[in-house]
């Protein structure tokens, strides 16, 4: 390796294993790597799989280019031959929990480490806030972990007090009536710094439970209060929209650097969508287009239900879908 190759700085990003959170961290991985870094993005086998078969023929999406390279490591479930269909999100969340990834990225750090290995010696990890399992390793290491937030810092900092909204007795919910009886509209969240006038309803879903051992609720707590082991936060976001609520953020947590909003700053880097950043674990259907050719101007009302919303059939008659 030349000596130029040997002083690049080199992140190994680690996304939460879910659509969106990918999407975020690639936009990110790929603003590093125009800014010099050397990137090693990292799938779970299954997602890994998934990329290549929605890619299309001939397409180098999940293939390396210079100095950007993608591995992928097991995520410790049954291994399912459907790649159109996601996987279940509280057997995903149980599995990290339960430290399934744990050792398969480490293995995957100490290759990278090794001189034959052929890439620049690895100097950070960017990990998704979800996936604080990687601290431990970057201990071990003696590297910096920066943690990703990929969503909005009041959507974080709600995660962050579930603590005490477990500790206070306002959830789990006492009955599957709260959902209705307007429990969660009449219940004000008045002691949340930098998030004024909240309602219970307003806090990320998961607390719409009334089992204490909900797995995502508590895998969502956990990994929130786990930040604090971060070398730094990374959100997406910025001071003039979620001023306060950065300024709390930063008090609990220590180095946070609000970067948004991605979009804007992936659009000026790059302008268009490079292949590297392309990472859809569904194949395209264009379907829809020749429906949208035949509406009128201003009609259509366009919807995202996210990557992980089903829709029937008979709604899919009249609905353009879109995933993301």
């Amino acid at each position: 390796m030349g000596s130029v190759g040997e002083k690049k700085p080199h992140a190994v990003c680690m996304p939460f294993p879910a659509q969106g959170h990918i999407n975020a961290m690639l936009k990110l991985a790929n603003l590093l790597h125009h800014k010099g870094f050397h990137i090693t993005f990292v799938h779970t086998e299954f997602n890994y799989k998934r990329v290549a078969n929605a890619a299309a023929a001939g397409s180098s999406v999940i293939g390396s280019v210079d100095g950007f390279r993608y591995e992928a490591i097991p995520d410790g479930l049954p291994i399912t031959s459907d790649l159109n269909s996601s996987q279940d999100l509280r057997s995903l969340c149980a599995s990290i929990r339960d430290g399934s990834l744990y050792g398969p990225f480490r293995d995957l750090l100490e290759r990278l480490h090794e001189p034959s290995s052929g890439v620049p010696p690895v100097t950070c990890i960017v990990s998704d806030s979800f996936t604080s399992f990687t601290a431990g390793v970057a201990e071990e290491f003696e590297i910096p972990d920066v943690f990703f937030c990929s969503m909005c810092a009041c959507g974080f900092m709600g995660f962050y007090h579930y603590k005490e909204l477990v500790e206070r007795g306002i959830v789990p919910l006492k009955s599957e009536d709260d959902l209705v009886n307007g429990y969660l509209d009449s219940t004000v969240i008045d002691w949340m710094p930098g998030m004024p006038n909240m309602r219970l309803r307003d806090l990320p879903s998961f607390i719409r439970t009334t089992d204490p051992d909900e797995v995502i609720f508590n895998f969502a707590l956990n990994e929130a209060q786990a930040s604090h082991r971060a070398t730094a936060i990374i959100v997406n976001s910025f001071d003039d929209l979620e001023g306060p609520v950065l300024d709390e953020m930063s008090s609990t947590y220590g180095s946070v650097y609000p970067i948004g909003p991605l979009n804007l700053l992936f659009s000026q880097a790059f302008g268009t969508v490079p292949e590297s950043a392309r990472s859809s674990l569904w194949k395209e259907d264009s379907a829809c287009l020749d429906w949208l050719e035949g509406r009128q101007a201003n009609s259509v009302i366009y919807v995202n239900f996210g990557s992980l919303a089903t829709m029937t059939g008979l709604t899919t008659d009249r609905v353009c879908v879109g995933s993301g």
